[in-house]
């Protein structure tokens, strides 16, 4: 399963202990109260929280074939992480970055999501390997260095949680500063543990002294979501596994956290339209001295040729050169550079199989010219197609 029309939330802090797993899985669970179909992915590979937040601790994740079912918290509300793999709750995962941006491909591409509305990221803190491989996959880093790293996903953006103080906030501006660099829009800034409610007068008292999360914000001008107060009943909460967001409806604290996720929702729909951008679509052309290669597997470069259907326009061209010719590789190269479609002069029947296998369909028999003419005749119709002159 492809996560293409998902719209991908980075949960992101650049320092621990500020409650962000906790902002993550409570945001997750409150979206599928809106009647949104939501994933929950769980990068944190050393430290797993979602399945102590979720009472998930004694389940575990199954395959069906060759793909990963996610663990299912309700109807619209699916859950990964390598907390979910683990023999126990102590066992310790000792990797490096190869071993972990590996695991979190697998978990975008080898995990049968459903579709989705939106796929809920829990990230470590910090900018480190985790967040950067999960940018890299979903496609937010431009250039790459390496295109065929990138999954077919629809767009992404991060949410920023820190806590009042000083220390938290020094290391949480370095997570915005992340975002830039990589042209990840930021949604907004979450001030968690703002001030403290007594539990027995439900009084709120500012245990911080400092400017926090909206200075941070108004300084970096990204919109600051609200602030949460620290509140035992989250605590106790997060403990028993059992979302807060849904079991203290009237507490001070959880009416707090629906205000900020209700202008998150708010923000989400103003970039929703991008969700649109579905109907958009990537064409691969072979090309040799800047016009089609009669066979795909023989060409010099390929052209990905960015196109709008609904204008019948061609909006950007890229050349890029192809890996070795050898049995599936370029089906699978072509696939992770989000590719819909192929126009060649020939291709054999068994390439076909295999751009099929990849969710790429295949237009062959087409006739000499530069690659975007070629997409733009496809786009209005008048792509003329002969005989297929690979008969392999």
């Amino acid at each position: 399963m492809t996560l293409n029309n998902t719209y991908n939330v980075l949960v992101l802090s650049g320092k621990g202990g500020v409650g962000k797993s906790t902002i993550a899985a409570n945001l997750a669970v409150w979206l599928s109260m809106q009647g949104k179909h939501v994933g929950l992915l769980d990068i944190d590979i050393h430290g797993p929280s979602i399945p102590k937040l979720l009472n998930l601790e004694s389940r575990r994740l199954q395959t069906d074939g060759n793909a990963i079912k996610p663990l299912s918290c309700s109807e619209t509300l699916k859950v990964v992480s390598i907390g979910l793999l683990l023999g126990s709750d102590t066992d310790a995962v000792i990797w490096r970055g190869p071993m972990k941006h590996n695991l979190i491909r697998q978990f975008i591409t080898d995990v049968n999501w459903p579709d989705l509305h939106y796929l809920i990221v829990d990230c470590p803190p910090g900018t480190g390997d985790e967040p950067l491989s999960i940018a890299q996959l979903l496609g937010v880093i431009k250039p790459l260095a390496d295109r065929t790293q990138t999954c077919r996903t629809g767009p992404a953006a991060a949410v920023i949680v820190t806590t009042p103080q000083q220390l938290a906030v020094i290391d949480v501006k370095k997570c915005i500063t992340f975002c830039r660099q990589l042209n990840l829009p930021v949604l907004g800034v979450i001030e968690n543990m703002s001030g403290f409610v007594c539990p027995h007068c439900n009084r709120a008292t500012d245990i911080f002294k400092s400017a926090g999360g909206e200075q941070m914000a108004a300084d970096f001008d990204v919109p600051f979501l609200g602030a949460v107060p620290i509140d035992s009943a989250m605590t106790s909460a997060g403990d028993a596994g059992k979302p807060f967001i849904c079991s203290e409806k009237q507490n001070r604290a959880a009416q707090a956290l629906e205000n900020v996720f209700h202008r998150l929702f708010e923000k989400l729909n103003e970039l929703e339209p991008a969700l649109e951008d579905k109907d958009k679509m990537r064409i691969a052309i072979p090309v040799t001295n800047g016009r089609l290669s009669a066979h795909f597997g023989h060409c010099e470069q390929f052209a990905i040729v960015d196109a709008d259907p609904e204008n019948n326009r061609v909006t950007h061209v890229e050349l890029f050169a192809p890996p070795a010719h050898e049995p599936g590789v370029l089906p699978k190269w072509l696939s992770g550079l989000c590719v819909d479609l192929v126009i060649t002069g020939g291709m054999g029947r068994r390439a076909q199989q295999l751009f099929a296998q990849n969710n790429i369909n295949v237009v062959v028999g087409a006739a000499d010219d530069t690659p975007e003419e070629l997409a733009l005749q496809y786009l209005t119709g008048r792509l003329q197609c002969g005989q297929n002159i690979c008969d392999h």
